[in-house]
């Protein structure tokens, strides 16, 4: 064996602040986009903070399930439809990866309405032309900017949240009241709170995610030199696996976080004043103004945009990824156009039909609620093999995860089935 060959090979050294914004931190923003942005609303103006409960239960679900498809990524060097398409009937990824594909299209199109809608609101003007901005927007900075300051823009757009953390603390909240919400929840046995609890587990918890958190790690690794794939370069694990771990603990809080702000905001100012039915992230925003005021307005508003910018190349990208691992394409946001002219290109066209939803006469409320049934039906069988994926010494090599995130990987698995099953149940 060679001398180089004997030298340890460690994980590039991070400064702290940064171990904790990277895959998980962007993924775990992005789930806060403005269709899920108009869930949250739905749920706190119509059941005031009956379900806040869920974004608790749902948190350490979330951690587990990202953290596998984090690993995943890092560990083999590739996503999770590559790995897939090796281990898996290809019939079944195919099907799967077009429920995935289509759900992320109409969430597109549902977030860049809202996002043309939420500057509408600002600022007035045409909310068309604003959607074709934000499509064109999105594509140029996926297709021509450099993965590791397209990571740096997309990290420093997470502070959009913030915008909801603002407008929570300018309303105001009898935070026992939430507290004790939390802890003893009055959950009600009608078909409609079944249906807006279905409806936050699956905004909180969407396939895509797994997509996108494995495809960025996949794209980290490759950034840094002298990084490798964990079953090339074991010596790397400790430092790469704790990173993973923190970045998805802390991005994941942060996504629960928001998503409470927003439920709790809702149901301080519209519930209380018997405003029930909301149906956008823009009707929101434009309700809460005669309610809490043009600070509090001018914050949910400015953070529709904010969040939309941060989701669309998460929606965009993890369908690119899914579709071009699939297909066995070059792919990657640190590839060259040139290079990766299919995987490109599946971005583009997901983001042009999506924006395309909100011209042709399709109602992108109803688009919405499509995508969330898609991403319902497809996230069972998705988080199921991701499991089993990463439970799979062939696959993991040394690398397999442990028993304690293996299961809660199968709970959040369970959980999710009995969702659909319940979703199913309230549509019928």
């Amino acid at each position: 064996m060679s001398a180089l060959a004997e030298q340890p090979v460690k994980e590039p050294k991070t400064p702290l602040l940064l171990q904790v914004i990277g895959p998980g931190l962007i993924t775990g923003a992005s789930d806060d986009d403005p269709s899920g942005i108009a869930t949250y609303s739905q749920a706190g103006a119509q059941f005031g903070y009956a379900t806040a409960w869920t974004l608790v239960i749902t948190y350490p679900l979330m951690v587990g399930i990202q953290e596998i498809s984090g690993i995943i990524g890092r560990v083999t060097g590739r996503g999770i439809a590559g790995n897939l398409v090796r281990h898996q009937a290809g019939y079944v990824v195919k099907i799967l990866v077009g429920l995935m594909v289509l759900a992320n299209v109409c969430n597109l199109g549902a977030d860049l309405g809202a996002m043309g809608a939420g500057l509408q609101l600002l600022i007035g003007g045409p909310s068309g032309l604003y959607v074709i901005g934000f499509a064109a927007i999105s594509i140029l900075l996926e297709v021509f900017v450099c993965y590791a300051r397209y990571a740096n823009i997309l990290k420093w757009l997470t502070l959009s949240l913030l915008a909801y953390v603002g407008s929570v603390l300018v309303v105001g909240v009898p935070w026992r009241e939430v507290g004790l919400a939390i802890v003893w929840p009055k959950i009600e046995p009608t078909a409609d709170y079944a249906t807006i609890v279905v409806a936050v587990l699956g905004t909180t918890i969407s396939p895509y995610l797994f997509f996108w958190q494995a495809g960025l790690e996949v794209e980290e690794q490759q950034e840094h030199a002298g990084s490798k794939p964990l079953r090339l370069a074991p010596q790397q694990a400790p430092d790469a696996l704790r990173r993973i771990r923190w970045d998805t603990i802390v991005g994941m809080g942060l996504s629960n976080l928001i998503a409470l702000c927003i439920m709790i905001t809702t149901a301080a100012t519209l519930h209380v004043h018997g405003v029930k039915d909301i149906q956008s992230a823009t009707q929101a925003a434009e309700a809460l103004r005669p309610i809490a005021g043009q600070f509090a307005f001018v914050l949910f508003a400015g953070g529709i945009i904010g969040t939309g910018l941060l989701a669309l190349p998460s929606l965009a990208g993890s369908a690119a990824y899914a579709i071009g691992e699939a297909a066995r394409w070059p792919v990657g946001l640190d590839q060259r156009p040139k290079r990766a002219k299919a995987f490109y290109g599946a971005i583009t066209i997901a983001t042009i039909v999506g924006a395309g939803i909100n011209f042709i006469g399709i109602d992108p409320i109803k688009a919405l609620i499509w995508s969330a049934v898609l991403n319902g039906v497809a996230a069972v069988p998705i988080m199921a093999m991701v499991v089993r994926l990463a439970t799979q010494s062939k696959i993991m090599g040394d690398f397999t995860i442990s028993r304690g995130l293996a299961i809660n990987g199968w709970i959040g698995t369970g959980f999710m089935a009995v969702a659909v099953l319940v979703m199913f149940a309230t549509m019928f």
